[in-house]
């Protein structure tokens, strides 16, 4: 079996996803109930929210990818950074490709596709997705004196996080998405 099933009854092949099984509400229930950092924050953070923290950080033109960038994770889930760091680092030396980075970049294309995004991300997003981790490194984890090499001359924003009940992250991520979707579409109908 390659499927699962989504909230909303869908049939997404993990093997051979196409646009049409990709679906907005879904995307927003899946991201609203995960919690990032595979729950090791103080309190419930969503994926959900940490998109709408990393779209609130770019420029109009690149909140819709920054929005979805984390959308993978509605169907393949997520692996902490530093086990898929380590896997990427062992495939490579055998010269392998990872089964979960192909999985995940099929249904980015998926997604891409769905959105009518460029499936590289922006510079912008990439850079707003540290300045998001670094100020939930501050909000939302326990205090530790270990740096994180990859937050080495990045800085968090001023603003403090607040978490999202999964239902306000849902709502919220939803109607962001939609708001977007229609902007961004009509931008490039102009």
């Amino acid at each position: 079996m390659s499927w699962i099933i989504t909230r909303g009854g869908r049939k997404v092949d993990l093997i051979a996803p196409t646009a049409a099984m990709i679906d907005p509400i879904d995307i927003a229930h899946s991201l609203s109930m995960q919690c990032r950092f595979n729950g090791h924050t103080r309190s419930f953070y969503s994926v959900a929210q940490h998109c709408c923290l990393v779209a609130d950080l770019v420029p109009p033109e690149d909140q819709l990818a920054a929005l979805l960038h984390d959308a993978t994770e509605a169907y393949v889930g997520d692996m902490v950074r530093p086990l898929k760091e380590g896997m990427r680092e062992f495939y490579a030396a055998y010269q392998l490709a990872s089964l979960f980075d192909e999985v995940e970049q099929r249904i980015w294309l998926a997604i891409c596709d769905r959105f009518d995004l460029d499936p590289a991300l922006p510079d912008s997003v990439k850079h707003a997705d540290l300045v998001a981790l670094a100020t939930e490194k501050r909000d939302l984890m326990p205090e530790h004196a270990e740096p994180w090499p990859c937050l080495d001359g990045i800085e968090a924003i001023s603003q403090f996080i607040d978490p999202w009940q999964p239902r306000t992250a849902a709502i919220h991520y939803h109607h962001r998405l939609l708001q977007l979707m229609a902007t961004t579409h009509r931008a490039r109908m102009a």
